[in-house]
């Protein structure tokens, strides 16, 4: 299904919801969010430039709670048009678009990206389950049917079979929709093995498998995951976790870790037999369009079969593209501009 031959239909649709002053819109779509969508949405906003000669739109990696919380700070110019987010919108922050005007927006289900975990090609490309990863970056941990501080500083102190070298991770901080998905994927399923966790009440239990440790072995380090690839470059000991896309974009430097066996690639993610992966979205602020100019242009570019079916340019990119019937109804959505139901 072809949508760029809507989208002057859909501008003309929406010209009457123009407001007073549209002159002095911005002349740029704004965009924040999250930095595993953050590749897809500059390519996508390079086409858009490239086909139509307007203003790319300025794409700002936030990580996906800080692009929600700009995106959800009010209707108007001085407030971003699109965020990114690389897991679902929370029921806490619709609540915050309500209560700030943000009230008609659209939720684009853009397709699936794989959270990887991946080392230097210069280090050792280990197979890891979820259980040891818990035990790995895990603030506290089940020793001997005690929970106890991370006692954990090597990755041989966790299994005589793995590295003799001090346990480094990389990863994203509280803010991201990485984090998140990494928490819930890894973390709260690789503390079920542990019977002391699980025997815990549902706050403790919550709280033990959800927390990261924070006394060196992990890091922060922040929403630009390029420069976690370039960490990775020069210490061959540590790892790093980010959206598969940034593997995909740099098998010349990294190699993935693997997750019970299985390594992340566009067919595992697609067929579900890597455990580690999750949904992508971006969220529209309806208020905007026939204000903010391009933006609808923008849109009918970014949700067209050129960059989300199967050999896209996206899925060039690493998306992990979704099936036909549920493309059409993520274009159609995003074309008309459907308002999201409530987050319960």
């Amino acid at each position: 299904m072809k949508l760029k031959s809507l989208t002057m239909a859909a501008t003309v649709a929406v010209a009457a919801l123009s407001v007073a002053g549209v002159a002095h819109a911005r002349d740029q779509i704004s965009i924040v969010g999250s930095s595993t969508v953050f590749p897809f949405t500059q390519a996508a906003a390079e086409q858009y430039a490239n086909e139509t000669g307007g203003a790319a739109p300025v794409v700002e990696s936030t990580g996906t709670g800080g692009g929600m919380k700009i995106f959800c700070g009010g209707v108007g110019t001085a407030h971003a048009d699109i965020t990114g987010a690389s897991r679902a919108m929370k029921k806490s922050e619709y609540d915050d678009c309500q209560a700030n005007g943000v009230t008609d927006i659209t939720e684009v289900l853009i397709g699936y990206d794989g959270i990887a975990m991946a080392v230097s090609r210069k280090g050792k490309a280990i197979d890891l389950t979820k259980a040891q990863l818990f035990q790995a970056l895990a603030a506290k941990v089940e020793v001997n049917g005690k929970i106890v501080d991370n006692p954990y500083k090597k990755w041989s102190d966790i299994d005589s079979s793995l590295p003799n070298v001090e346990i480094t991770v990389m990863g994203p901080p509280p803010t991201s929709g990485t984090r998140d998905a990494w928490v819930e994927l890894v973390m709260e399923e690789g503390c079920e093995e542990f019977a002391a966790i699980e025997a815990l009440d549902k706050d403790a239990k919550k709280e033990t498998c959800q927390r990261m440790r924070t006394d060196g072995p992990f890091v922060e380090a922040g929403e630009n995951d390029n420069l976690i690839v370039q960490r990775l470059e020069s210490d061959p000991n540590a790892y790093g976790i980010f959206g598969y896309s940034f593997l995909f974009e740099n098998t010349d430097k990294l190699q993935a870790v693997t997750v019970a066996g299985v390594g992340p690639s566009i067919e595992t993610i697609a067929d579900g037999s890597y455990k580690v992966s999750r949904p992508i979205f971006f969220y529209i602020k309806n208020a905007h369009r026939g204000v903010i100019p391009g933006l609808n242009e923008f849109i009918a570019e970014y949700v067209s079969d050129d960059a989300l079916a199967p050999g896209g340019y996206l899925s060039e990119r690493g998306l992990i593209p979704l099936s036909d019937d549920v493309r059409e109804k993520t274009q159609k959505n995003a074309i008309d501009g459907v308002n999201m139901a409530a987050k319960s």
